[in-house]
């Protein structure tokens, strides 16, 4: 049996989320329905009821392969058409029932034992976990806050071996919000060249830079062919119910790969969610879902940014820059909290939900007083949620344990 980790994130949420009434857990933002998704095609654009009528006459067999031709053009012209790079062709998109099966299918593929990979950390824990069960080796490319999370690019090419034959990125970053600019993935793909290695950047809340200019590319436009891109419509375009994420990259024998291993584990898309997310990526309806949640973010950034400088004498960030999410770090006389207890107590005591650093991101001796906050709710929803956890901190805080 193969050992796997659990999944610390995806637990803690699972298990805690029943029945509370603040949720700063969730890390996309808010979601629409589909009766919203069909209000933002606007007057102009009768493609809804063009979607539905297919819907309802499209035959319930397994379609293409690959997935939608029709999704995967919207998804090559919206996100992998810079004008600097070559236009990436539908063959080279594979579509997945969600941005967390893609990255499962694009690691089972391309990596086993005796390989090694290098990961950006911290970072959403399937990235380094799924590799170590499959029996690779796994280096942490660490961040730190005190550096601003940026990441250090001599300490990359120390950490290249041999053997080396991926490097895991995620751009924006969970649980951060940090990104990595167009000149840090210029020079990663750089030295990624040199030595031959695959690229794998995880890209799910991309293009939601809410806070930085110019937006950072997808590693897909950088001109390295060994590079893969997944994505989903679940963070950066609310719709994480409808289960559609995707596989890119200009290599056609790493996406044969992904298809033979995507094979193996679905055959192919549900063709009713294939249809309602190219409803979702076409002009203007795509616009208006980026401009909606990029205008909720910077709002909702401020929101928590006057929390944390109302409570700076307990906790802090590095701002971020995209995702709808942030790594708070709380402290005690100059010890961090016990974030798991913090998080528990603030649960029991007041129903906010929060992500332990030190549990769902790090192990254990990691990230201790750190705690994951997700802002992409609607706004008065989210003063509501700190003003709970304000409340909690004049009546508990001084009870909790620190590190």
């Amino acid at each position: 049996m193969v050992k796997i980790d659990p999944f610390e994130v995806d637990h803690w949420i699972l298990t805690r989320s029943a029945g509370v009434k603040h949720n700063l857990a969730h890390s996309y933002c808010s979601a629409i329905s589909i009766n919203d998704l069909a209000s933002a095609t606007g007057d102009c654009n009768n493609e809804t009821e063009n979607v539905w009528s297919s819907v309802f006459a499209q035959p319930m067999s397994y379609g293409p392969m690959k997935g939608s031709a029709a999704l995967r053009s919207r998804i090559a012209a919206l996100l992998y058409s810079d004008p600097s790079a070559e236009p990436l062709s539908i063959e080279n998109i594979v579509t997945t029932p969600g941005g967390s099966l893609a990255n499962f299918l694009v690691l089972f593929a391309l990596l086993g034992p005796g390989d090694h990979v290098v990961v950006q950390y911290p970072t959403y824990q399937q990235l380094y976990s799924l590799p170590a069960a499959i029996g690779a080796e796994v280096s942490l490319w660490k961040a730190h806050q005190e550096d601003g999370w940026r990441l250090d690019l001599d300490e990359l090419r120390k950490l290249i071996r041999p053997n080396t034959k991926m490097i895991a990125l995620n751009n924006p970053v969970n649980p951060t919000g940090a990104a990595l600019s167009r000149a840090t993935l210029e020079e990663i793909v750089k030295i990624a060249r040199e030595h031959s290695i695959i690229i794998l950047s995880d890209e799910v809340y991309y293009p939601l830079f809410h806070s930085v200019s110019p937006t950072p590319p997808s590693i897909i436009s950088l001109g390295y062919d060994k590079v893969v891109a997944t994505s989903a419509l679940s963070k950066a375009y609310s719709l994480a119910g409808l289960r559609v994420g995707w596989i890119a990259s200009r290599d056609p024998s790493i996406i044969d790969l992904c298809v033979n291993s995507r094979s193996y584990a679905l055959i192919t898309m549900s063709r009713v969610d294939e249809h309602l997310a190219s409803l979702a990526l076409s002009p203007p309806t795509v616009q208006h879902l980026l401009d909606r949640n990029n205008t909720l973010s910077k709002r909702n950034l401020q929101v928590v940014q006057d929390f944390i400088n109302q409570h700076s004498s307990t906790c802090q960030w590095v701002q971020p820059v995209g995702a709808p999410i942030g790594f708070v770090k709380f402290e005690k006389d100059g010890k961090p909290i016990n974030d798991v207890e913090f998080c528990t107590k603030l649960l029991e005591k007041k129903s906010v939900l929060l992500v332990p650093g030190s549990k769902c991101f790090g192990d254990g001796n990691e990230f201790q007083g750190y705690v994951r906050l997700g802002f992409g709710e609607e706004t008065e929803h989210l003063k509501a949620s700190l003003n709970a956890v304000h409340e909690f901190l004049e009546e508990e805080y001084g009870n909790l344990p620190v590190f």
